[in-house]
C-alpha cells in the first residue's frame, strides 16, 4: 500500500532530504533548518511510503516563474514503477491547484522522468545546463579599473542592496519563457549565499556585479555557484570572469574542490564565460509545464 503524508517533524524532513540526496547525488540538499527557514504557508513537503518503507518525497508551492506553481516528486530508484511517483504527483498538483494556479512547472533530469511527466500532459518549455569545475591552484583575479571586490561577510549590508540594485534586473534577463518573480522576502528566504565566498563588485559605492557560492554541508568539498550577475552597462568588460575567479580563489583556499553551476539554454554568454574558466557540461535538465488539474 502507498501512503502519502506531510513531512512535518524534523525526522520527516531529514527523511525527505535523504530521498533528494539519493535521487540527485550531485546537488546540494538544504539542511532541515534551512528548509524550515524557506517554508511559507504555500509550501507543501510530502513523504511517500510503500508497504511501510520510505519510497519517495516531494515538494510543491508557488514558483519563481510568474503565474504558476511548481511540483517536484522524487522516488527512490529501487521503489519506482509501483505507482509512488503518480501518487506524489497527484497530491502535489492538487495542492498547487488549490493555491489558485492552473499551471505547474517541474524539472526532469532523465528520459524516464520526462516520459513520466509527458503522460500527465507536461510539455518541454526550456532546458537548464549544469556545468562543473574542479578547483585547483587558483590565482586572485585581475579586476577592471575603478572596481573593487568585497565579500558579503565584510559587507552584509549589501545583500539586500544586491536585490534592489542588481538581481531584479538580472533575473529578468534570464533566457526563460516567462518572467521570474522573486520578491524581497523570497530573496531573503531562499537565495541564501555563503557570505565568506560571495563577492560584490563596487564602483565607488555603486553595485555593478555579484557572484558567490552556496554551501553544501553534506559535502564540504563541494559548492554551488549562486547568482552571477553584472549590471547591464558594465557587461562585456570581463567583470563576470573576475568575480567568478575571485570565488574560485576563495574556494581553493577554503577546502572546496568542486563547484557546479546552472544556466539556461539561450544564455550562451554566461555559459561561454564558464567554459573559458574551465567549466564543463555534466547534465542537461528539461523544464516542463502542465495544466491543472491533472487529467484523470
Amino acid at each position: 500500500m502507498i501512503v502519502v503524508r506531510p513531512a512535518e517533524t524534523d525526522a520527516d524532513l531529514e527523511a525527505w532530504r535523504q530521498v533528494r540526496i539519493a535521487v540527485l547525488p550531485n546537488e546540494r540538499a538544504a539542511q532541515v533548518e534551512e528548509m524550515r527557514h524557506a517554508m511559507t504557508p504555500e509550501t507543501l513537503y510530502l513523504l511517500a511510503e510503500l508497504a511501510g518503507a520510505l519510497a519517495g518525497s516531494g515538494v510543491a508551492g508557488r514558483s519563481d516563474f510568474a503565474g504558476q506553481g511548481f511540483v517536484a516528486p522524487r522516488v527512490l530508484p529501487e521503489m519506482r514503477r509501483h505507482g509512488v511517483g503518480t501518487a506524489l504527483l497527484r497530491a502535489l498538483a492538487e495542492h498547487v491547484h488549490d493555491l489558485g494556479f492552473d499551471e505547474a512547472g517541474a524539472g526532469t533530469d532523465d528520459p524516464g522522468s520526462l516520459a513520466f511527466a509527458e503522460r500527465f500532459g507536461f510539455r518541454e518549455v526550456g532546458r537548464e545546463v549544469e556545468q562543473v569545475r574542479a578547483v585547483g591552484d587558483e590565482r586572485p583575479p585581475a579586476v577592471p579599473p575603478g572596481v573593487r571586490l568585497v565579500s558579503l561577510a565584510e559587507r552584509p549590508d549589501l545583500f539586500e542592496r544586491v536585490y534592489h540594485e542588481l538581481a531584479r534586473d538580472a533575473l529578468q534577463d534570464f533566457a526563460v519563457d516567462r518572467p521570474i518573480d522573486v520578491s524581497l522576502e523570497d530573496w531573503k528566504r531562499e537565495w541564501v549565499t555563503w557570505p565568506e565566498g560571495s563577492f560584490v563588485a563596487l564602483a565607488d559605492e555603486q553595485i555593478v556585479g555579484c557572484a558567490g557560492l552556496l554551501r553544501d554541508d553534506d559535502h564540504p568539498d563541494r559548492a554551488e555557484n549562486s547568482l552571477t550577475a553584472v549590471r547591464r552597462g558594465w557587461r562585456r568588460r570581463g567583470l563576470a570572469s573576475s568575480l567568478k575567479r575571485a570565488v574560485l580563489a576563495w574556494a581553493a583556499s577554503n577546502g572546496v574542490r568542486e563547484i557546479y553551476t546552472w544556466t539556461q539554454t539561450g544564455n550562451e554568454g554566461m555559459r561561454a564565460v564558464n567554459e573559458r574558466l574551465g567549466y564543463v557540461t555534466r547534465t542537461v535538465s528539461v523544464r516542463v509545464r502542465g495544466s491543472l488539474p491533472l487529467p484523470a
